[in-house]
C-alpha cells in the first residue's frame, strides 16, 4: 500500500534532508550531554526539530508532527531557561529521536508512521508541563548481569524495534537505530547472529553546482575540439597531408587527450562525498553502546571534510560499525579499571580521515587496554584456528592480524555484542573488496589503532598490465612493490615449494598461469613482488606491459574465480582484471621442481637456437 502516491519524489527529498537533520540532532545531543546549558546547541536542535516537523506536515505524517511538536516545545522551554536539563529529560529526548528515526523507516516504505508509544508521549508531556518524572532505571554494566541485549542490538545494528518498548525502556535513548532514513525497514524479522540486514542503496547524490558547471564547460571545450578534428579529418581525406595539417592534427589530438583526462577527473569528483556524512552516524551509536556496557567514553571525530567515492562510503558503513563496536567492547576498560590503572576515568575513541596522496587513510584508535599478541596466539591455538608451527613463525604484527581470521574471538562468553567470532573477518573482507587494506598497531596498556587504506575511487583503478602467453591481465598497482627477473639459479626449494630470496627475505613464488588454470606455453621470465595485507609473494608472469588507469567493466553472465572484471587496452584487446584476494584464498604454492625445470627448459632452448 502506498500512502504517498504522486508524492514519492517529495517524500524522498524529505527523508534525505530530515535524515541529515536528525543525525545532526543525535550528535548535538551527545555534545549537549556534556554541556547542558549550551544555548547554541539548544537553539540548533530546536530549529532542526522545527524543520522536520514542517516537512512531516506537508506529507500529512500526523504522528511524526505530534512527536516533533512535543520535543520542539521541550527545547523551547530549555533554551528560554523555563526548564533545566536533567538526566531524565535527556533520556526522554534520546528516546524521542529514536522513535522519529523509526518513523522514517515507515515513510521509506510509503506507509504513514504509527503513533509513538503512549508512555513516551506521557513522559514528554509531563516534562513540558513541568511535572516531576521518575528517572528510568540506570543501565546495568556488563559485569553485573548484562545490558538489555535486545535494545543494544537495535543500537548497534540499526534494526528497528521488534515490539513496543516498555515504559522503562521508552524513557531511555537506547532504542534509536542508526541507519540512513531512506534505508530503514518498517518492520524487521529477527535475524541470526552475524546476518546482515537488507539494505537498499541510495540512487541519488548531492553535487556542488560548481562541479557540474566545470563538467559542462569541459563538455563544451571537447565539442569544439571534436569539430576541429572533423575538419582536419576531411582535409586528410581530401589528400591534404602537408606538414602544417599533420601538426594541427597532432595538436588537436593532444588537446582532446588533455581535455578528456580533465573531464574524467571532474566526473569522478561529482561522485565524491565528504566522509563526515558517514561519520555523523557514530557518536550516538558509541554513546548508547558505552552506556549499556557501563563505560564512559568520548568519540572524537576529525577529517569530516575528506572526500571519498559515494559507493565506498556506503560500503564502509558496516566495517566502521564493527570497528567502533570492537573499540568500545574490547578496547576500552570500565571506569573502575581505568582508575586502577592510573588512567582518566573517561576513555577516548578517535575516528579520523585524511587524504594521503592517491589514497584515503581512515583510523579508529582508542586509549584502552591494547592487545596482547601472546594471548591472541594462545586463543588461536585453543580454538584450532592456526596450527602451532604457523604460530611459531608469526611475528608481532602477524599475531595481531589473528583477530581477522574467521571464527576467532577472545570472548569466553557469547553476547549480542561479541563472542561469536563474527565481525572482524568480515571487516577485512569488505575492506579488501574496496581494493583497500587494514593494518593494526597496538601497545599493551595504552591502546590500539586500526588503519584503513583505500583508493580515492573505485571508478578508475591504477593497474600493472602483465602477460601470460598472449593474454593480458591487470593486477592492482597498490599491491605492486617492484618487478624482478626470474632466473633458475635464484629459485630455491623450501618444503618442495618455489621460493626466491629478495633482500634477505625468503618469498614464495606463485605462477599466475597455475593460479588461474591457464595454459602456459613458455615459463615465466619476470616476477612481480606483491604485498597483500601482511603477506608478501612473487607473482611469476611471462612479461609485463606497464602501468595503466583502467575502467572496470563487469563480465556479464560469467564470473571466473579470481577475475574482478575486464577492460580494453589501447589496441582494443581485452584485459582481465584479477581479484588477487580471491586468487590467493585456497591457492596452493607453486612446486619448486616443476617451476625450476620449466625455466631451465626455456634456457636450454635459447642456447640451442
Amino acid at each position: 500500500m502506498n500512502d504517498f502516491a504522486g508524492n514519492e519524489e517529495m517524500l524522498q527529498d524529505f527523508l534525505q534532508e530530515a535524515g541529515d537533520l536528525l543525525s545532526d540532532v543525535d550528535n548535538k545531543l551527545v555534545d549537549l550531554e556534556k554541556d547542558p546549558g549550551d544555548k547554541k546547541l539548544l537553539n540548533d536542535i530546536f530549529r532542526n526539530f522545527h524543520t522536520i516537523k514542517g516537512g512531516a506536515g506537508f506529507l500529512n505524517a500526523t504522528e511524526m508532527v505530534k512527536l516533533c511538536h512535543l520535543t520542539e516545545n521541550l527545547f523551547d522551554k530549555l533554551r528560554n531557561e523555563e526548564l533545566t536539563m536533567t538526566p531524565v529529560i535527556m533520556d526522554a529526548i534520546f528516546a524521542a529521536t529514536g522513535v522519529v528515526r523509526d518513523m522514517f523507516g515507515s515513510l521509506s516504505h510509503f506507509t504513514q508512521p504509527a503513533p509513538a508509544d503512549a508512555s513516551l508521549i506521557a513522559t514528554l508531556t509531563a516534562v513540558v508541563s513541568g511535572e516531576s518524572v521518575a528517572p528510568a532505571p540506570a543501565p546495568q554494566p556488563a559485569s553485573s548481569g548484562g545490558p538489555d541485549w535486545a535494545v543494544l542490538h537495535q543500537s548497534v545494528s540499526g534494526a528497528p524495534a521488534l515490539e513496543a518498548p516498555a515504559p522503562a525502556k521508552a524513557a531511555v535513548a537506547e532504542a534509536a537505530p542508526k541507519r540512513e532514513p531512506a534505508h530503514e525497514p518498517a518492520k524487521a524479522a529477527p535475524r541470526r547472529d552475524g546476518e546482515k540486514p537488507p539494505v537498499e542503496k541510495e540512487t541519488t547524490i548531492r553535487i556542488d553546482t560548481a562541479r557540474l558547471d566545470q563538467v559542462l564547460n569541459l563538455s563544451g571545450e571537447i565539442g569544439l575540439t571534436k569539430n576541429r578534428l572533423n575538419c582536419l579529418r576531411n582535409n586528410v581525406l581530401q589528400g591534404k597531408t602537408d606538414q602544417h595539417t599533420l601538426r594541427d592534427l597532432d595538436e588537436a589530438v593532444n588537446e582532446l587527450d588533455l581535455l578528456v583526462g580533465v573531464l574524467q577527473n571532474a566526473v569522478m569528483k561529482t561522485r565524491m562525498q565528504p566522509v563526515g556524512r558517514l561519520f555523523q552516524k557514530y557518536p550516538r551509536m558509541a554513546r548508547d553502546l558505552a552506556r549499556q556496557l557501563g563505560k564512559d567514553l568520548e568519540l572524537e571525530i576529525t577529517g569530516e571534510e575528506t572526500e571519498l567515492d559515494k559507493t565506498m562510503i556506503e560500503e564502509l558503513s558496516d566495517p566502521l560499525v564493527h570497528l567502533i563496536r570492537n573499540a568500545v567492547d574490547h578496547g576500552i576498560e570500565t571506569p573502575e579499571e581505568r582508575i586502577a590503572a592510573g588512567k582518566p576515568e573517561k576513555s577516548i575513541v578517535r575516528l579520523s580521515a585524511i587524504q594521503a596522496g592517491d589514497h584515503i587513510v581512515i583510523e579508529i584508535s582508542d586509549d584502552g587496554r591494547g592487545m596482547n599478541a601472546a594471548v591472541l596466539r594462545r586463543k588461536a591455538l585453543e580454538k584450532k584456528i592456526v596450527d602451532e608451527e604457523t604460530l611459531n613463525n608469526m611475528d608481532e604484527q602477524q599475531s595481531l592480524g589473528i583477530i581477522f581470521m574467521p571464527g576467532f574471538s577472545t570472548k569466553d562468553q557469547i553476547s549480542n555484542v561479541s563472542g561469536r567470532g563474527v565481525g572482524m573477518d568480515v571487516v577485512k573482507t569488505n575492506i579488501q573488496k574496496l581494493n583497500g587494506r587494514i593494518e593494526i598497531s597496538s601497545v599493551q596498556g595504552q591502546g590500539s589503532t586500526f588503519s584503513i587504506y583505500l583508493p580515492l575511487t573505485l571508478a578508475i583503478l591504477p593497474v600493472l598490465i602483465v602477460r601470460v602467453g598472449e593474454q593480458s591481465f591487470a593486477v592492482p598497482l597498490a599491491m605492486v612493490r617492484e618487478i624482478i627477473p626470474i632466473r633458475p639459479e635464484d629459485v630455491q626449494s623450501v618444503s618442495g615449494r618455489a621460493t626466491m630470496v629478495v633482500r634477505d627475505e625468503v618469498l614464495p613464488v606463485r605462477a599466475l598461469a597455475e593460479m588461474i588454470g591457464w595454459p602456459q606455453d613458455s615459463p615465466p621470465a619476470y616476477g612481480v613482488l606483491m604485498k597483500s595485507g601482511s603477506k608478501s609473494f612473487i607473482l611469476a608472469v611471462n612479461n609485463f606491459v606497464g602501468r595503466e588507469d583502467v575502467v572496470i567493466k563487469p563480465l556479464k553472465g560469467i564470473k571466473p574465480k579470481g577475475v574482478a572484471g575486464a577492460t580494453l587496452s589501447g589496441d582494443g584487446s581485452i584485459v582481465l582484471i584479477l581479484d588477487m584476494a580471491e586468487l590467493l584464498s585456497g591457492e596452493s604454492a607453486t612446486k619448486s621442481s616443476l617451476f625450476t625445470q620449466s625455466i631451465k627448459k626455456q634456457e636450454a632452448g635459447l642456447a640451442a637456437a
